[in-house]
């Protein structure tokens, strides 16, 4: 199952984050309602689920909306969705606590604990960039920030999505072709956490960053390009990061 941004539940879900931004929870929680009732499948239910736990303030409701939340997250048998099992454990877990009942809570927090750092991502793996490689080359950190030229990254990044790969390399910096190689990762690697938790739950775009070197198998070139347009929209958003922390 492949995130995509250009799903009406998704498109809905982010528009109810974009109200909340701007404090009109109500009208947030109403979009959110919708994207549950609107839900197709499994995981456009879980998303909108998610947020509509996140929206209520009747402790309840929101243990309701949550375990919904987590029994949809268990019967989808995908990385991009395991990957938002720590977090979902972890509210449980505080509600629990909140409720006086320390065995439940106890329980949830040893069942996130368990499922963080955890990625069981088998790939294919992707890395995007501008750098004119061959089978065989190794990608390695400490090179600058694509997202703030004064960071010198500690870990290098990839993704298991082919087009999320061809976004980076169509924003990298420098003045070659974009390149989206099939990588493999030659050591432990983790969930992003500059992604992980931070608009959607878990890492649905299924990135990943590790400190070991990424060895070059080969080359794809069927990935969607970004329009001119696109691509313009994409660096205005870029220059509003600059400005954020990055997780190094």
């Amino acid at each position: 199952m492949e995130f995509n941004p250009n799903n009406n539940i998704v498109k809905l879900c982010l528009q109810g984050m974009n109200l909340e931004d701007a404090d009109k929870t109500e009208e947030a929680s109403g979009i959110f309602l919708q994207a549950w009732n609107e839900a197709a499948n499994d995981f456009e239910k879980f998303l909108a689920a998610y947020y509509i736990a996140r929206r209520q303030e009747d402790s309840s409701e929101k243990i309701k909306w949550l375990e919904t939340a987590l029994r949809l997250a268990l019967g989808i048998n995908d990385d991009a969705v395991k990957s938002a099992l720590p977090n979902l454990y972890l509210n449980i877990a505080k509600y629990f606590e909140d409720s006086g009942d320390t065995e439940n809570a106890q329980k949830n927090y040893e069942l996130a604990e368990s499922f963080k750092n955890t990625a069981s991502d088998k790939g294919p793996f992707y890395h995007g960039t501008k750098a004119d490689l061959q089978v065989g080359d190794f990608l390695t950190a400490g090179f600058r920030s694509n997202y703030n030229s004064e960071v010198i990254m500690n870990h290098i990044y990839f993704t298991a999505i082919i087009n999320g790969a061809g976004l980076a390399a169509e924003l990298a910096k420098g003045d070659g072709s974009a390149r989206v190689y099939i990588i493999e990762p030659t050591g432990n690697f983790e969930n992003d956490p500059n992604v992980t938790d931070k608009k959607f739950p878990g890492n649905p775009t299924r990135s990943y960053r590790t400190e070991s070197p990424l060895k070059i198998i080969g080359e794809v070139t069927g990935w969607v390009r970004l329009t001119p347009e696109q691509l313009r929209q994409w660096r205005e958003k870029l220059a509003k990061i600059e400005k954020a922390e990055i997780i190094n």
